[in-house]
């Protein structure tokens, strides 16, 4: 049976006549469950990544979430996270990658990821970087080349890549690949369906969308996450706590009507912006897709986080445009929740570093929230009116 991503969304995978007709599933806040004999106790051990055995195996309330995101995305098996991101980041390379790998990254990389990646540099794991345009990837691709680990739309400067073309390449070569797809969510981008191995995303942001969880979420065939179930789950212990993954199914219910308007609200913002001499650019999916053909076929809209330049800024300049706003929050990251947010990677002592990674030391980013483009619009305005 087919399901709309509404359907997925709203009702998969429950039935309230299991829990006494509640039609919100109950949080199962339990540790361990119990057992009628020793035998059934056994038997449930051998397969604990299938039974209600251990809270940092399997737990029912966790259980319906990982149900929805893995029909949301395509794929067959997902396993949820506690620590956001990073903690299914970690997962997946622990668990994929042995002493003496090579790892390929591509576009713009969260930059945890990238610690990451350097700080596994210690166990004899090269990775190489390929930006977005993938001419390079084929002189970068080694014999002991593991996996290929991609975000698009990118950090920062939402730069998109060819998803299919990567794997199609990868295939030929026995190569596994991995995507963060926190920034489209599986609403708009379902990588999956465009031959990766891996859908990776931090729940904190679209997904549990009320800015008051952290979680992460590793979707894939069966096989494949259920050994990084085993091992880069089970063994490192990030586990989504069922409190948790309560609040992230309850954001998930109203996931496809918030991301319309997010990008409602994102698009009306970036036509302001276009308008204001300050800007030297703007960077959003949105923009460039008529650059990119297969961009019609790989996202089916676009979130509400997007970037823009001023011109020749500095970290002064920067601070005193974000100083000046009142309706955007100034936080770590991006929400993904109801409000609206500031920042932007320059910092009083990192300019030359950002021009060599070619970030304009201008650059600010704004998670676009849903209290009204009007509101965020005169917001903007009145910064701008400010800094002059």
């Amino acid at each position: 049976m087919t399901y709309t991503d509404e359907e997925i969304c709203t009702h998969f995978g429950e039935d309230p006549q299991i829990y006494n007709g509640a039609i919100s599933p109950p949080i199962y806040q339990t540790s361990l469950f119990a057992f009628r004999n020793f035998k059934e106790f056994i038997d449930a051990q051998k397969l604990e990544r299938e039974n209600y055995v251990y809270s940092r195996g399997v737990n029912p309330t966790v259980n319906i979430l990982e149900k929805k995101l893995a029909a949301l995305e395509k794929g067959e098996k997902c396993k949820c996270f506690s620590s956001g991101g990073m903690g299914a980041i970690s997962a997946v390379f622990f668990t994929l990658l042995n002493s003496g790998d090579h790892v390929v990254l591509i576009n713009n990389i969260y930059g945890p990821t990238t610690q990451l990646i350097n700080y596994l540099s210690k166990f004899n794991i090269t990775y190489s970087f390929v930006d977005h345009h993938l001419t390079d990837i084929h002189e970068v691709i080694k014999d002991n080349t593991k996996l290929i680990y991609v975000e698009s739309p990118g950090t920062m400067l939402m730069k998109v890549v060819d998803l299919q073309a990567i794997t199609q390449l990868a295939k030929t070569k026995g190569i596994i690949t991995a995507i963060d797809n926190t920034w489209s969510t599986p609403i708009f981008q379902k990588p999956l369906t465009l031959g990766f191995d891996l859908s990776i995303h931090s729940l904190t942001k679209y997904i549990g969308g009320h800015s008051d969880v952290i979680g992460g979420a590793v979707v894939g065939n069966h096989a494949l996450v259920d050994e990084i179930f085993e091992y880069g789950y089970q063994l490192n212990g990030a586990v989504l706590g069922a409190h948790d993954a309560f609040l992230i199914n309850r954001g998930l219910r109203t996931l496809p009507l918030r991301l319309k308007q997010h990008q409602k609200n994102a698009l009306k913002v970036i036509d302001y912006l276009s308008s204001k001499q300050e800007i030297a650019n703007i960077y959003h999916p949105s923009l460039v897709k008529e650059d990119y053909p297969f961009l019609e076929k790989q996202m089916k809209g676009y979130s509400g986080l997007l970037s823009f330049e001023l011109r020749n800024a500095h970290f002064e300049s920067v601070s005193r445009f974000i100083d000046a706003l009142s309706l955007f929050e100034i936080g770590v990251s991006w929400g993904g929740g109801y409000e609206s947010l500031v920042t932007a990677p320059v910092k009083d002592d990192n300019e030359e570093q950002l021009i060599e990674n070619g970030i304009s030391p201008g650059l600010i980013r704004l998670s676009i929230g849903l209290e009204g483009a009007e509101l965020q619009i005169n917001d903007l305005e009145q910064a701008f009116h400010q800094i002059k």
